[in-house]
């Protein structure tokens, strides 16, 4: 998912001008001569195993005794240095440390079956720069270029490792190896069993509302709940309750919705999206009960192209009938049997973008379709569907007719890019074409100046007056049924433009806008935000560690502080430039945002006011993280660099303290220790590093020293813990986030194919089982527990959602109220 660096360590970087002849050519014969000897010392060892062991009675070398794995797992008896991996016919040399920028390990105590060489060798591996050390051949910062080819597979394949002794777990991902160490207290790997986790997901809120590209996508029901949706999910909410429940049968973004006449039942249709194979999925409509939440229907599996577009029940048969136009490049037009899930006529209707579809509701047979640049009035009488296109005549031809409704004389209002209402009405002509009886057509009648700019939405009241909503002056104005203007208000321009607007109880009306809100009011009092959400991509997760309270961040430029008892936005601030990360100081009253310029700042949360702030390089930040007890502060980059900042004076004076240096990719994920004197991180290239931050920054070469470390928290995708989580043919990109419950007892996973997993920690088995739960329409991007672990909230990509989930079945404490919260009026967790 990330772009690969340049030669010079940035995308944007001109090529690095090559060395001088005579000088390249001699450090290549030092180089190979270092090659020569370090092969000649392997051989060595070699030989000297050989004669070690105990040869049998034949002259044969006897097979080692392999323990029975509770688990199934395959263990290869001691083997040479070269890896033969379980399950292939590829055999592999491993590749040298010092190509991923780290120079080699020495092995770990007990792992080599064979003595030490002769020659006395050091417990720690020989510095880069030592005459013993074997450079690699490739310079840094060329290592992509130079590097090996990699063994034939299909990419992605994923091969485990297990040695004799038990002491490392070997996993390759796109055929690079990736070695960890199994901590003392497990004991022989192959001990560790991982289960499903008694815990399971519920999703218990949905934050936001698709208004930047979605239409008519608001309704109120008869139960007096609001119906909507976001990503896969259509949300009914009951606003004095504050309550929501989700339909969660589609496997795809919701594109449009409908509801029936009864006001009980509704059709929603998807897109068609891919799977995880990248193979196509079909695009259905879902007729369903929103009083149980039952599929009632399913309509046209396999009868849609790329997604449906546009939905309408017909009102004159108590909607015995339902219209679907998918997104196909000649938009299919069928009409289908509600009751029976059968198709009864279907035609190309244009080519061009249809955008709105309707019934006339005194007359089934004639439908309405409208969109760029036509109108078209169809008749259905049995297996056909002819069409006759609205003529402008004198009137200037919009680009677009966005929306239409039948106002109470039967004649068509419809709303378009020009910002007028044309009303047109229904002609019979003098004559008669023969054999084919009266000649009817629709023409204009009157033409309305309403808005600058488009119209998106029109909504005939039940007193029969008009409303309609402006695109570019946010204006909602109510005429009179004969279109004299009546009333206006104007939204407040952070909400955005009108999308659509529903009637509420009595005199209030629900309006949806452009920038994902969903705002209720009457036009006398002005509007206020029920349902806020992000407009764009959202990266950003943090959770408070004392309160129900967490923070996101995206492309959007907002960063979002949100209630997840009351299930509300607290605020939000309009940041200087992408926000891709963050996270809370362990005091609770700041928290530290990374920016895609590489800036990084600090908020006062009450003031919402910056107390300090910096610039480290000038590629995007990937992770900001606090240590345990609050002094320090990480900032991981893709510079390859983590940058280590000393905090004073209560988080309001921040002071450089080192650079950890030695990655030889982007960095990804990191984590502190709960002493919090080392640093654990991830890069793009798949490294586990470990760093002594109180000792200085230094990289600890020695790896296998940290197996029994404790962390604070486990967000790092690669490690013994959790590499049971890759999916088998993982690339290294399928999972972007990981988070490590507080009770440790939880891995809750996000990854690139819509999905939360939810596993057994520690998770340190292959193909390790998970529960598995749908919603998002796009990648999903982060995942974080809750301080309590009472829920988890995960984030999407470019459906800009925001998920809570509540964690059921555990045993966890009920969550604490803490002064930084009020206490809610009423019950808002009630489903």
């Amino acid at each position: 998912m990330e772009p690969e660096r340049g030669p010079c360590g940035s995308p944007s970087a001109p090529p690095c001008p090559p060395a001088p002849l005579e000088p390249r050519l001699r450090r290549l014969e030092e180089e190979l001569a270092l090659v020569r000897a370090a092969l000649g010392d392997a051989l060595r060892r070699l030989g000297l195993c050989e004669r070690h062991l105990p040869h049998a009675a034949n002259g044969a070398i006897p097979e080692p005794h392999l323990q029975p794995d509770p688990d199934g797992l395959p263990l290869t008896p001691p083997a040479p240095p070269r890896t033969i991996s379980v399950g292939t016919q590829t055999e592999e040399q491993p590749r040298a440390s010092a190509e991923q920028g780290v120079p080699p390990e020495p092995p770990p105590p007990g792992s080599p079956p064979c003595p030490p060489a002769p020659a006395p060798a050091s417990p720690e591996p020989p510095a880069p720069d030592s005459p013993t050390a074997v450079p690699s051949l490739a310079p840094r910062g060329t290592h992509k270029e130079l590097r090996p080819k990699e063994p034939t597979q299909s990419p992605g394949t994923r091969r485990g490792n297990y040695n004799l002794e038990g002491v490392s777990v070997k996993m390759f991902l796109r055929g690079r190896p990736i070695t960890m160490y199994v901590p003392s207290g497990l004991g022989p790997y192959g001990g560790l069993r991982t289960e499903l986790p008694p815990e399971r997901l519920q999703l218990d809120w949905v934050y936001g509302y698709r208004g930047r590209d979605s239409r008519s996508n608001l309704h109120m029901l008869a139960s007096g709940e609001l119906v909507y949706f976001m990503a896969c999910v259509v949300i009914l909410l009951h606003v004095p309750l504050r309550r929501q429940r989700h339909y969660l049968r589609h496997s795809d973004c919701v594109r449009c919705l409908a509801v029936h006449p009864d006001r009980l039942r509704v059709a929603t249709g998807q897109a068609a999206g891919v799977d995880k194979d990248g193979k196509l999925l079909q695009p259905v409509v879902h007729i369903w009960d929103s009083a149980t939440l039952l599929t009632l229907q399913q309509i046209g599996l396999g009868s849609f192209e790329r997604g449906v577009g546009s939905i309408a029940f017909s009102s004159a048969d108590h909607g015995a009938f339902l219209c679907v136009v998918d997104d196909s490049n000649e938009h299919m037009m069928s009409v289908w049997d509600c009751a029976r899930g059968t198709k009864l006529v279907e035609v190309k209707s244009t080519n061009e973008s249809v955008l709105a579809v309707e019934f006339n509701p005194q007359d089934s047979s004639s439908i309405i379709t409208s969109g760029k640049s036509h109108i078209y009035f169809w008749t259905w009488s049995g297996a056909t569907l002819t069409k006759k296109q609205g003529i402008f005549g004198k009137y200037k031809k919009p680009k677009f007719i966005q929306c239409f409704i039948f106002n109470t004389d039967g004649d068509v209002l419809t709303g378009d890019s020009e910002g007028n209402i044309l009303t047109w009405t229904r002609v019979t002509g003098d004559g008669c074409t023969p054999g084919k009886g009266v000649k009817e057509t629709y023409q204009i009648g009157q033409q309305t100046r309403a808005h600058e700019g488009s119209i998106f939405t029109l909504c005939r009241r039940r007193d029969g007056t008009v409303l309609s909503g402006g695109g570019k002056d946010r204006r909602v104005v109510c005429w009179s049924p004969a279109l004299a203007l009546l009333q206006e208000a104007e939204l407040p321009e952070r909400y955005g433009a009108v999308r659509t607007i529903a009637e509420g109880p009595g005199d209030e009306l629900l309006v949806g806008t452009t920038r994902n809100a969903l705002l209720r009011g009457t036009l006398d009092t002005g509007f206020t935000p029920i349902v806020q959400g992000h407009t764009d991509k959202v990266w950003g997760l943090a959770t408070h560690p004392s309160c129900c309270l967490f923070l996101t961040c995206g492309h959007d430029r907002q960063l979002c502080l949100w209630d997840g008892q009351e299930h509300a936005l607290t605020w939000s601030l309009a940041l200087e430039d992408t926000g891709l990360c963050a996270d809370f100081h362990p005091g609770g009253q700041l928290v530290a945002v990374g920016l895609m310029t590489g800036r990084w700042l600090v908020l006062d949360m009450t003031t919402q006011q910056p107390l300090a702030g910096g610039s480290d390089g000038n590629e995007q930040l990937s992770v900001v993280r606090f240590s345990p007890d609050g002094s320090f502060l990480a900032i991981g980059s893709h510079d390859n660099f983590i940058y280590i900042y000393s905090v004073t004076e209560g988080g309001r004076k921040y002071t450089r303290f080192g650079r950890c240096t030695g990655h030889s990719s982007f960095i990804t994920h990191l984590d502190w220790s709960k002493d919090g004197h080392f640093i654990m991180s991830n890069s793009g290239d798949y490294e586990i590093l470990y760093w002594d931050i109180a000792g200085g920054c230094k990289l600890l070469r020695n790896r296998f020293e940290s197996r029994d470390r404790e962390w604070a928290s486990y967000t790092c995708v690669l490690g013994f813990h959790v590499f049971g989580v890759w999916p088998d043919g993982s690339d290294g990109t399928d999972i972007n986030s990981l988070c490590r419950s507080h009770h440790e007892r939880l891995v809750a996973v996000a990854d690139d194919f819509c999905k939360v997993h939810l596993f057994q920690y520690p998770c340190a088995c292959p193909k390790a089982p998970s529960h598995v739960y749908g919603g998002h329409g796009s990648h999903v991007t982060n995942v974080r527990f809750t301080h309590d672990d009472e829920h988890l909230v995960s984030l999407g990509g470019k459906d800009t959602s925001v998920f809570q989930w509540r964690v059921l079945g555990g045993p966890t404490p009920p969550c604490s109220r803490s002064p930084c919260t009020p206490e809610p009026a009423g019950d808002p967790d009630s489903r």
